[in-house]
């Protein structure tokens, strides 16, 4: 494999910029900008081909499978000049030996060399791109390798199970003195349950990924807009005296209490002859009735619209001027604000609580399709004879589609999505 290099930190003037080398040449290179490579660590001045000093930095050396991509690495950590950076990607990129790396390159080389599974690729890409503290932890779950684990358990049981079953083939003409059969049960069982309550949270799980919808609703002109703007904390909807002012679905993106959520302003619910403002009525209806939860901005005496659910949120608005309800909000002055927050930040919370460590729909695939082929083997169990190498058969099919989670097996076709969310350096 060619020996690659990249800026692995983010482009711009910084304080450090650093410069990662990997493959089996990464020391060779290193020692043509400098005297001498430091065994482990170590300051060293760093020169162009010509001998010029281009700048003087900490270098880091990582000997085979004790790196992040089980290659041999060396890392130069310089000044974070973009001139600095420019300077000394110019001299590697002259080195016949090496070739710029591509995005995510780094990481599918600890995914081919085993220092990463797949699941962990997947953290660590959600890792990168995590903006609150909730998709923080659960990224750091995924990355540090629990998905694998679990998967290794339950692997391990379906194969005890197939093990077991097969003796019965292998040794079909002699005495098998125990009844395998509840053993089986007991391990496909276990297997099943642990999939499907992981596969039931995976659904929770891209939500908090991608960010809940909270969509604030209500009649023209009862204070939706000055919410948003007070909860945004900036000017990010129009607002005005007059109804209907608001005619498309204005979002903007919070960080709620560790939760990522996206509010959606949308235009008054009413009547109108207006086909403009019609048109974003029937919008914002639209993005409601999809949105994970509606605060419903009411006035005097109406009416919450049919789609609200039991744990959706009913608020009166425009507190300021007086509030007959005990729960109330005003955008203008802060009241009950956050009052309101605390509440959609229990409510997502609580929805939160269901989350596992499966986090992609790729996961909740290969776990329902695991889970097909477990429910053949329990319905054939009990059945004569010749129906245990047919079982033996759904069993091996069952671990292939645990192995997929991690990247044993049939991954190829996901690889290429999955590492195009990567940055060169990464």
């Amino acid at each position: 494999m060619h020996t690659i290099f990249a800026l692995a930190t983010a482009q711009g003037r910084a304080g450090v910029a650093i410069v990662r080398i990997s493959g089996e040449k990464a020391d060779v290179a290193a020692c043509r900008l400098m005297r001498d490579v430091p065994a482990v660590r170590g300051v060293r001045s760093v020169f162009d081909s010509d001998g010029v000093l281009l700048d003087e930095g900490l270098i880091l050396q990582f000997p085979e499978k004790h790196s992040f991509t089980g290659e041999k690495v060396v890392e130069l950590h310089l000044h974070g000049s973009p001139a600095i950076v420019a300077a000394v990607l110019r001299v590697l990129g002259d080195d016949p030996d090496l070739r710029q790396a591509e995005p995510g390159e780094f990481t599918r080389r600890a995914l081919e060399n085993g220092r990463l599974d797949l699941a962990q690729v997947e953290g660590l890409a959600d890792l990168i791109d995590a903006e609150t503290e909730m998709q923080r932890r659960q990224a750091l779950r995924v990355f540090s390798g629990e998905l694998g684990e679990m998967a290794a358990i339950w692997r391990a049981k379906l194969v005890r199970a197939a093990a077991l079953l097969e003796a019965t083939i292998d040794f079909v003409d002699e005495d098998v003195p125990v009844d395998v059969l509840p053993d089986v049960r007991m391990f496909i069982g276990d297997v099943r349950d642990q999939m499907r309550l992981q596969s039931e949270g995976v659904k929770v799980a891209e939500r908090l990924r991608e960010g809940f919808e909270v969509a604030i609703i209500g009649k023209p002109n009862v204070g939706k807009s000055t919410l948003l703007n007070r909860l945004a904390g900036r000017d990010a909807a129009i607002t005005s005296e007059l109804a209907g002012t608001t005619r498309d679905v204005i979002e903007v993106r919070l960080d709620l209490c560790g939760i990522p959520v996206t509010l959606l302003d949308t235009a008054g619910l009413r009547e109108t002859d207006d086909r403009l403002e019609g048109l974003g009525i029937a919008r914002a209806e639209e993005r409601a009735k999809h949105a994970d939860l509606r605060i419903y901005m009411r006035d005097d005496d109406d009416i919450a619209p049919p789609y609200m659910d039991d744990d959706d949120i009913v608020v009166q608005g425009k507190a300021d001027l007086g509030a007959k309800d005990d729960f109330a909000v005003s955008g203008k002055t802060g009241e009950g604000v956050d009052a309101l927050v605390d509440r959609v930040g229990s409510i997502l919370a609580q929805r939160l609580s269901s989350v596992g460590i499966a986090m992609r729909e790729r996961h909740r695939v290969a776990m329902m399709r695991a889970i097909g082929y477990i429910d053949d083997v329990e319905s054939k169990l009990g059945d004569d004879q010749g129906m245990v190498d047919l079982i033996a058969e759904d069993l091996r099919s069952a671990i292939r589609a645990v192995d997929s989670i991690i990247g044993r097996v049939d991954v190829e076709q996901v690889l290429d999505e999955i590492f195009s969310s990567f940055c060169i350096g990464k």
